[in-house]
């Protein structure tokens, strides 16, 4: 038989007991959550149904997923809806993608305070780009954006950023027409840059001044305005990271970058190379690195990896999607209605009918006629063995 791919719940299932023993009052109740949902994802605990292929009798068992936004299992699926709900909101522009990056000491500080920074990161880098775009020296124009948090890197550490899908241009002032930028051009980074880190800045003086800030451990003489101040001095005088990459190639290649990006967790599965007394091994991408030298792979303890994997559990109601600008919730609709109608766009099939997609199950992998659900069961049950059709029960 061939060997089953590596799976980030194997190792969870293999060592997280042991882990959660050896930090028990130091682990969150968001943490352990996560950890029992990657545990469970797919096994009986969580109960199934098993289907049966129409033409050929196929009989499989499937499992039912956890839908915890951590699991690497079970992202494909959300994302393939999510794409689905998006792919009518797509214009016939360029599409560019502009990355926000927190320097390390402000990345520290987000470490203790994931919330508010995270928050503060997510309109920060939306407010920049919506200020210098309708700016008339660069712009003029009210755009919208599609902005996704991601907190790790390559290697599973902190290292929040945010990425920001944004159409090459929007709407004018007034409404009355749309306003392209140039071609392969969106807005410069030495523009963005200090802006971003000023704005940024400013806000988190004043959320220390209200004292709507935390600090633990290391960390904890910060709360003094004098250490905090001397603490932070060396994020006001470099520059803030601001990438911005090409124009994607037309949209459906927007499309193919979305379904990476917007669920992504921590790690995926197939980086995983091999877990056995020696560790985890994956794969991994040095940034500071070029050509073959660029992609390695990294050996750490299993203690580790779970550590580092659990870093990235976002806290309770943080969206990690969200939309700004033209495309903000409640004025999405409208605004790309009116940009639709200037760009001289026809209605997609999806806007001309008012069809509701239904869920389907997936094909016979033998025959690929329409598997049908003949039983349901619940956690913790074993499923009965299905009867042959035409067939008397056993």
């Amino acid at each position: 038989m061939p060997r089953q791919p590596l799976e980030v719940a194997d190792i969870f299932r293999a060592c997280a007991p042991g882990w959660r023993r050896s930090r028990a009052g130091h682990v969150s109740l968001g943490q352990l959550k996560v950890m029992s949902a990657i545990e469970r994802c797919r096994t009986p605990e969580l109960g199934g149904h098993a289907l049966r292929c129409d033409n050929c009798e196929h009989l499989q068992i499937a499992y039912n997923s956890c839908r915890n936004r951590h699991c690497p299992k079970c992202q494909a699926t959300a994302a393939q809806r999510w794409l689905e709900a998006r792919q009518a909101e797509l214009l016939p522009v360029e599409y560019y993608h502009v990355v926000f990056t927190l320097p390390a000491p402000i990345a520290d500080i987000a470490w203790h305070n994931k919330s508010v920074l995270y928050n503060l990161l997510f309109r920060t880098a939306a407010d920049t780009l919506m200020i210098i775009a309708a700016d008339p020296r660069h712009l003029g124009a009210r755009i919208g954006l599609t902005a996704v948090l991601h907190t790790w890197g390559s290697a599973m550490t902190h290292h929040p950023h945010v990425h920001c899908i944004v159409p090459g241009g929007g709407l004018s002032i007034d409404g009355d027409h749309w306003i392209a930028c140039r071609p392969g051009f969106f807005l410069h980074v030495n523009v963005l840059s200090p802006l971003f880190r000023r704005l940024f800045m400013q806000r988190l003086d004043a959320l220390h001044r209200n004292g709507q800030l935390r600090f633990h451990g290391r960390l904890e003489s910060l709360a003094d305005s004098r250490h905090f101040d001397e603490f932070v001095r060396p994020a006001r005088r470099v520059d803030w990271v601001v990438y911005a990459k090409a124009p994607f190639a037309g949209p459906k290649a927007v499309l193919t970058y979305l379904s990476r990006y917007t669920h992504r967790v921590a790690i995926s599965n197939r980086r995983l190379v091999s877990f056995d007394e020696h560790g985890v091994s994956f794969r991994w991408k040095n940034y500071r690195a070029s050509g073959r030298y660029r992609y390695r792979t990294m050996t750490i303890t299993a203690d580790e990896f779970i550590r580092r994997f659990l870093l990235h559990v976002l806290p309770r109601g943080l969206h990690r999607i969200r939309h700004y600008g033209l495309f903000g919730n409640g004025v999405r609709a409208d605004n790309l209605q009116r940009a639709r109608a200037l760009l001289a766009v026809a209605k997609t099939p999806e806007e001309e009918t008012d069809e509701v997609r239904t869920p389907t199950t997936p094909p016979c992998p033998k025959c690929g006629a329409l598997m049908i659900v003949i039983e349901t069961f619940k956690p913790g049950c074993v499923p009965i063995p299905p009867i042959p059709r035409g067939g008397d029960p056993p």
